[in-house]
């Protein structure tokens, strides 16, 4: 059975990480001394549930979570550094600090190393979520043992709001752009002063005026589309934040 160890020590390992080329060793003193963090593990890099949400929603609120009070956001797999290296690269992830638990030696201390030989993987990390102030465990969130891959208690979502209910996350900003247009680089210049995170999808062969138009109705760029909702062009923009 999977232990809750709130109120005890983070384990004590040395993370082999590599950075610019070159081997770091990582110690849980460095991570964890003087800072309050989450970590979220994970069983796999690159594993569906893993890379569609988990780390995604975690690098997209890291704002939010700074905002309340959290130094820093790690991730945790038993894959190595070059794996979870390039996984970070992959899902362009740099606000997270990547902890690769190559051997499960953290993983194993705290009692999360789990059988995945049924899928191939060996041993590795179950998944949760934690709290840690300054080495010590304040809470955990901790996936509840049945088969399969449960996701419910350890996402972004749930740790943010055990740290303050009433905390706000930033709106999901899609920006259509194309190439050469004076108009979205102004929208994206609005966007970076109010600090709000966006993702650019720029017209191409697969990405067509069409397809522009279908979604907003419009062919001019940009298009703007907060949570969900078409704000519109550069000027709308500019209007809705005034």
């Amino acid at each position: 059975m999977l232990e809750n160890r709130e109120g005890q020590n983070i384990p004590s390992v040395t993370f082999k990480t590599r950075q610019n080329n070159e081997w770091l060793d990582v110690t849980s003193s460095d991570l964890f001394d003087n800072k309050k963090v989450v970590v979220f593990a994970l069983p796999g890099a690159f594993t569906p549930t893993c890379s569609s949400s988990h780390l995604p929603r975690y690098n997209e609120l890291y704002p939010v979570f700074k905002d309340n009070g959290i130094d820093d956001i790690y991730c945790l797999s038993v894959n190595d550094t070059f794996v979870m290296n390039a996984w970070q690269d992959d899902q362009n992830a740099k606000k997270i600090t990547m902890l690769p638990d190559g051997n499960g030696e953290f993983s194993k201390a705290m009692g999360m190393l789990v059988d995945k030989e049924n899928l191939g993987f060996g041993d590795r990390s179950w998944r949760y979520a934690m709290i840690v102030n300054n080495g010590v465990i304040e809470k955990m969130f901790i996936e509840p043992e049945v088969d399969g891959d449960p996701f419910g208690v350890s996402d972004a979502d749930t740790v943010l709001s055990s740290i303050n209910p009433e905390a706000k996350a930033l709106p999901t900003v899609t920006i259509i752009t194309r190439k050469g247009c004076p108009h979205c680089s102004r929208a994206k210049e609005t966007l970076t002063k109010q600090g709000l995170p966006y993702e650019e999808v720029e017209l191409n062969q697969s990405v067509t005026n069409r397809s522009l138009t279908a979604l907003s109705g419009a062919h001019t760029t940009p298009q703007v589309f907060m949570d969900g909702k078409l704000i519109g062009g550069a000027d709308d923009l500019e209007a809705f934040f005034n």
